[in-house]
């Protein structure tokens, strides 16, 4: 092992058995226990990541993810972000492997070192899967109303994407 990183995570490993070990903890029987769990929760989040995952490949494969695009368009350019990256901003706070995908046009069609790329960049990287975090955590404590949580995040993500434009705009031109 020449790497530091390759032993940190047996290291942990070995270090949280023994813990266990010493503490008198039935380790298999709470690794069971935590696995019933983990397994519960994620029973229970699968509809709603279900329901997400085929909204978003609706709103692809319908064109209307295009079509919203190009009509925000113009409200885009007065917040002072390039036309191309609507998309980014529309399809991000929904699926973060849909954004991967929509970044990855970005950078075919105008370049990474482009404005237009760098400032995906920036955006991708400072911005939230808003709704699918929502669907996951709230899921798996039951919370069922989110109240302020999904307009503060998605006004968060806002202020991220136009934060990003002019980032981008003060360091790279």
């Amino acid at each position: 092992m020449d790497k530091l990183g390759d032993c940190v995570i047996p290291a942990a490993v070995v270090m949280i058995v023994l813990f266990g070990l010493f503490r008198g903890v039935p380790l298999f029987d709470a690794f069971v226990a935590g696995a019933k769990e983990g397994f519960r929760s994620s029973v229970e989040i699968l509809p709603t990541l279900v329901g997400l995952i085929m909204a978003v490949t609706m709103l692809g494969a319908s064109g209307a993810l295009d079509m919203l695009a190009s009509f925000l368009a113009p409200a885009a350019h007065l917040l002072g972000l390039p036309p191309q990256v609507t998309p980014l901003l529309l399809i991000k706070p929904i699926s973060g492997s849909g954004a991967t995908a929509i970044l990855m046009q970005i950078f075919q069609s105008n370049g990474a070192d482009s404005y237009v790329g760098r400032v995906a960049s920036v955006m991708s990287g400072s911005t939230e899967t808003t709704f699918y975090a929502i669907a996951v955590y709230y899921g798996a404590v039951g919370v069922k109303k989110t109240r302020h949580t999904i307009p503060a995040a998605l006004t968060a993500d806002l202020t991220a994407c136009v934060v990003a434009a002019l980032t981008v705009r003060i360091f790279f031109n």
